[in-house]
């Protein structure tokens, strides 16, 4: 059974609008403001069918880096798909071959393996920067100020947040 797959499309650099026209010829693709990254949904029996399906059809046409499932699979697993050189690919084989391992499954370790690290030093990270913060200013002021970051994030008003806090603090403090 054939079911569609929603792709991304991770361009090595920005896409001119001559190879866009020619891609869009062959597929219909979805494209970000900078033309960096492109969407397209694409027919198969598999997520892993799609995307080298998909790579097949705009390698030459398009500067692929790394081609995504935009949506996780039954196990919560993104799959991707990179083009690898030669060398490159004989050094994965090389060092999946000395941990006794399948070239796919060595490599899917190292990614997780540095995602996960990523993730930890980002935490570590905002850590230090949230135990800085709390040195100088109390839990509450650092929860609000937090807060409303977050909210003029989602919310973006017709007028800057400073803005609205100046003139929060002007009626706040003037008698009737």
């Amino acid at each position: 059974m054939r079911r569609q797959h929603a792709i991304e499309i991770v361009l090595t650099r920005p896409v001119t609008r001559a190879e866009l026209r020619r891609a869009c010829r062959r597929v219909p693709l979805a494209t970000n403001a900078d033309r960096t990254r492109l969407m397209a949904v694409r027919g198969a029996k598999s997520p892993g069918r799609a995307l080298r399906s998909l790579r097949h059809e705009l390698d030459r046409l398009l500067p692929i880096d790394v081609l995504t499932t935009h949506y996780p699979d039954a196990s919560g697993q993104i799959l991707l798909n990179v083009a690898f050189t030669r060398a490159t690919h004989s050094s994965i084989c090389q060092a999946a071959t000395a941990r006794e391992q399948k070239p796919a499954d060595f490599l899917a370790q190292t990614v997780v393996g540095a995602v996960e690290r990523a993730e930890r030093t980002r935490t570590r990270h905002l850590t230090r920067q949230l135990q800085d913060l709390l040195v100088h200013h109390a839990p509450e002021a650092v929860l609000a100020c937090a807060a409303r970051v977050r909210f003029d994030h989602q919310c973006p008003s017709s007028g800057s947040s400073r803005a609205a806090d100046d003139q929060r603090r002007s009626t706040a403090h003037t008698t009737p």
